[in-house]
């Protein structure tokens, strides 16, 4: 097989780990108490801020803590139309308006929201990418469960009391202007990870990639593989169901709902 493939090395880090020496913090909800649980608190908005390597802006939030003399402040995801100075309430009795954090079972049907928690408490795991939203589907109140609809298309169903921002994710249609040169991506990249730029597997050597070798770039054997191979040896379309354009309408599950 010659050398491990890159894939392979990109699994032990080294040079191949997140670049977050920039980066403002992690991005989550308020840590879920009881103010929220059963009312409402009021936080302010005091900045907008760009985070190295993520699409979308963060907001700095100020909260007063209920507990101690002292102001939290947390990173929300923002969302379109929030402003500094703005106030964001969250907690099960809060309007629904943009920017504010509420349980999903207090949201009405087709209402859009963002940052969404797959678990109550995990504080936001969906729908967290620029321009990003999901849709809230249906609620089953005899089994407390809530049916989205992610970004992806895809269906998910998640428990009722999870909490969702209100509105879209700012910094939407960010993938709309092309990049044009290769300096714009070096940059793009460059504080995100060491993935860019990337190197096709025939074009490089057979000790390098299991496509590489041959006189004119080709692949020289199928490129679905299995996905029971070895490790140096998954790379294409691995596990494929099917292979080739998609033609005709694709049937979703949202169509069969």
């Amino acid at each position: 097989m010659g050398k491990y493939v890159q894939t392979q090395r990109k699994g032990k880090g080294s040079v191949f780990t997140a670049h977050v020496r920039t980066r403002k913090g992690p991005v989550k909800l308020r840590i879920l108490d009881y103010a929220e649980r059963h009312g409402y608190i009021r936080g302010v908005v005091k900045e907008i801020l760009h985070d190295p390597g993520r699409g979308a802006p963060v907001a700095k939030v100020q909260f007063r803590n209920a507990y101690r003399y002292k102001r939290d402040t947390e990173l929300l995801v923002a969302t379109e139309g929030m402003y500094t100075g703005m106030f964001v309430y969250c907690g099960k009795k809060a309007s629904l308006t943009v920017g504010n954090v509420v349980p999903l079972n207090m949201v009405p049907e087709g209402t859009i929201v963002c940052n969404v928690e797959a678990k109550v408490g995990d504080r936001g795991a969906f729908a967290r990418g620029s321009g990003c939203f999901a849709v809230v589907v249906a609620h089953d109140e005899d089994k407390g469960t809530t049916r989205l609809r992610l970004p992806s298309g895809g269906k998910k169903t998640v428990p009722n009391n999870v909490r969702a921002q209100v509105g879209i994710v700012a910094g939407g249609g960010r993938t709309d202007k092309p990049l044009l040169k290769a300096g714009r991506a070096y940059h793009k990249f460059r504080v995100k990870r060491n993935c860019w730029p990337k190197i096709r597997g025939v074009a490089k050597n057979p000790v390098e990639h299991p496509h590489g070798g041959g006189n004119h770039q080709h692949i020289g054997k199928p490129s679905t593989v299995s996905k029971e191979r070895p490790a140096g040896r998954k790379v294409g379309l691995i596990g494929a169901r099917r292979t080739g354009r998609l033609r005709g309408v694709k049937k979703t599950a949202q169509d069969k709902d």
